[in-house]
């Protein structure tokens, strides 16, 4: 009897002293500064820092910018044993903020207030901050500027993932052909996190798409469509339910993998040790 309540003891310790190898969350908006001393840096060193806009995107919700990344944070977190930064919901929306429901913030305003995020970050010791981008246009090119002057500056390491960009061989895969701004792929992905706000039964056909120009040839303000298609005929949303699933998880596993084959060449070379 008395082994039988020493091993169970045991179990018990070593229970807890496993327990204290995790934080008790992996939100920094949740987690407590005691407990966040304790893991970061000395035991985790990487955020996952979402980031998107609001902006209209056919007949799924405005914010599909913010939804898809911070689904992508919370799929990651554990397995790449990371912290996840509040997201920054709001962003340079371009030639979409006439429509209702979208919010703009100017490029000057963005560049200056995303460069103090990661100052903010880098001030509280991460080493590798992955910046998870689920919005296009201007905005792309001012995370990719601030992160490349902020990375040496800070001396820390910059990951800039512009999420459909990385998985357009799995649209082809799953659709068989390109995708567009809330066309078959992002419907498809934003399908599979929040089903119920997919409103297939708004969606009127071809009317309701334009596809995007190709280089100078014309432009406008706002843009004529809330759904943008990258080549013409192509990219319609399909709101099947098994596609959506099949390019969920296969967004998931394409950025993933991404970020650990970086981190481990980071690793591999030295850099910013």
């Amino acid at each position: 009897m008395k082994k039988i309540l020493f091993t169970t003891l045991l179990l018990g310790i070593s229970s807890v002293l496993i327990a204290q190898d995790k934080p008790t969350t992996r939100e920094m908006n949740l987690i407590n500064w005691l407990e966040f001393a304790e893991f970061v840096p000395e035991k985790i060193e990487m955020v996952l820092l979402p980031v998107g806009t609001l902006e209209p995107h056919g007949v799924i919700p405005n914010g599909a910018d913010n939804l898809a990344p911070e689904r992508m944070a919370l799929e990651f977190a554990e397995g790449l044993n990371a912290m996840i930064a509040p997201t920054l919901n709001y962003g340079v929306t371009g030639s979409m903020q006439a429509y209702p429901g979208a919010f703009a913030i100017s490029e000057k305003a963005y560049s200056l207030f995303i460069a103090d995020i990661l100052k903010g970050l880098a001030g509280n010791k991460f080493k590798n901050i992955i910046i998870l981008n689920g919005h296009g246009g201007p905005q792309t090119a001012i995370l990719r500027s601030v992160a490349e002057k902020l990375s040496p500056e800070l001396r820390v390491r910059i990951l800039v993932i512009n999420w459909w960009s990385v998985v357009s061989e799995d649209t082809f895969a799953v659709f068989g052909e390109n995708g567009g701004h809330s066309g078959n792929n992002e419907t498809a992905y934003i399908q599979a996190i929040v089903p119920e706000h997919i409103h297939k039964d708004r969606y009127t056909g071809e009317e309701m798409t334009t596809p995007y120009p190709s280089g100078s040839t014309w432009s406008a303000y706002p843009f004529p469509s809330s759904i943008g298609l990258y080549e013409a005929g192509q990219g319609y949303p399909t709101f099947d339910e098994a596609q959506a699933k099949e390019y969920y998880k296969r967004v998931n596993v394409r950025v993933f993998n991404l970020i650990k084959e970086v981190i481990e060449k980071w690793d591999l070379a030295g850099l910013y040790k």
